[in-house]
């Protein structure tokens, strides 16, 4: 390992060299693509000034014409001549108009640095890991737990929302909730209330998550922040400038993943944070396309155990997978079904011990089940589930499910 080190390392560098070259190529073109612009508006303006010149000449020749006219009046000794003579002056004052025209001008815009930087690409952290750990990373689960033939509903658990949003599980089977109130509600897995949280701002969260110590975690659209819940006080972990946070997850290395959406709602990205401190973001693809429509804010996020990130893109239809480097993996965007006669609305996503994903399809009132390829599965379409949203799995891979327009959560069964 050793002595692969340096040209491991120098491997690298050209990459990124060949990267910077391709950069350089694109902007020559761009300023090649640009000169070529003006060159034309150049021979326009051209155009514009002989046309103006020679309508000058053309007048001057007129003019000159008429005074060898006048001058031969003077000469002559005939009457006639001069009597017939008819002034031109107010015709020769007419003079064309003066042509005003504006030199185009290059307006530069300003180098925002660190949007260049997170377009150029990324470097994935250092990682060390043991034999044995890359074998249990490369094999996430080693007791295989297949599907049931029909997943089982356990019970129904009331939270007193009106409208409920979000559900999020600790290991010792408790669950959080939010809904459309100020109200973060705390529940053990037999449905007792346990806590209730109210948000500094008194406006609803519009996301939950509980962090690697524990804490609770929400994220306020109306102050553009995330908060952090500690020993019974909020504080601001983030505060975002341009931008708003929208649906949260915490990863197995401890760091914050969000969706968050422009003010004017026409970009969305995926920000990673180390407490508050950015460290990536993902926003667009090879192609430097966007990645998550830019019209929406529902944008569910949830962390699969290989560190694909996926996105539920409800406007986009679509369930989107990068890695975790942020390159796009693929896209789904649906099942063929004579049953599910709607368009495919994921509102909710998260993952189980198997690397699977499982995703709300709201308008059809279903889950989608899908390996951690993107390929379908089954459905979860037996549970009376109706319009459901946000989704959590327990370390039992028990699976918890809102319905949006009631204030319940269901619980599911649907590995052997």
């Amino acid at each position: 390992m050793l002595a692969n080190l340096d040209g491991g390392y120098e491997q690298l560098t050209t990459t990124m060299s060949k990267q910077g070259e391709q950069w350089h190529r694109e902007i020559d073109i761009i300023i090649n693509k640009m000169k070529t612009e003006i060159s034309v508006i150049k021979v326009k303006h051209r155009d514009i000034l002989q046309k103006h010149l020679a309508e000058i000449k053309q007048l001057q020749s007129v003019i000159k014409q008429s005074l060898l006219v006048i001058r031969e009046i003077e000469k002559s000794t005939e009457v006639t001549s001069t009597i017939e003579y008819s002034s031109r002056i107010i015709e020769f004052s007419k003079i064309p108009p003066k042509v005003q025209i504006l030199m185009p001008t290059f307006i530069p815009k300003p180098i925002d640095s660190e949007k260049l930087y997170s377009l150029f690409g990324q470097i994935t952290r250092l990682s060390t890991a043991t034999e044995d750990n890359i074998s249990l990373l490369n094999q996430p689960n080693t007791t295989v737990r297949e599907l049931l033939d029909e997943p089982e509903f356990l019970c129904t658990i009331q939270t007193g929302h009106e409208r409920i949003c979000s559900v999020t599980c600790l290991n010792k089977g408790i669950i959080w909730t939010s809904g459309t109130t100020n109200e973060i509600k705390c529940f053990n897995s037999k449905g007792s209330l346990l806590q209730t949280i109210h948000t500094k701002s008194g406006n609803y969260p519009y996301d939950i998550a509980v962090d690697s110590d524990g804490y609770l975690l929400y994220s306020d659209w109306s102050t553009g922040t995330v908060n952090r819940v500690k020993n019974g006080q909020t504080e601001e972990l983030i505060r975002l400038q341009g931008w708003k946070p929208c649906k949260l997850c915490v990863t197995s290395t401890g760091d914050l993943l969000a969706t968050m959406f422009s003010v004017y709602c026409t970009q969305s990205k995926v920000v990673r944070y180390s407490g508050s401190t950015e460290k990536q973001t993902i926003q667009f693809d090879d192609e430097c396309k966007p990645l998550y429509s830019g019209n929406s804010y529902t944008k569910y996020i949830t962390e699969n155990r290989n560190h694909a990130i996926c996105v539920a893109d409800y406007w986009a239809g679509a369930v989107v997978v990068v890695n975790q480097g942020g390159r796009l993996r693929w896209r789904y965007t649906g099942h063929p079904s004579v049953t599910k006669n709607k368009p495919f609305t994921p509102n909710g996503i998260t993952t189980d011990s198997q690397s699977r994903i499982l995703t709300a399809d709201r308008d059809n009132h279903c889950i989608h089940i899908l390996d951690q390829n993107g390929q379908f599965l089954r459905y979860i379409d037996n549970c009376s589930l109706k319009y459901p949203c946000g989704l959590c799995v327990d370390n039992n891979d028990n699976l918890f499910v809102c319905g949006i327009n009631k204030g319940n959560v269901k619980k599911i069964k649907y590995l052997k």
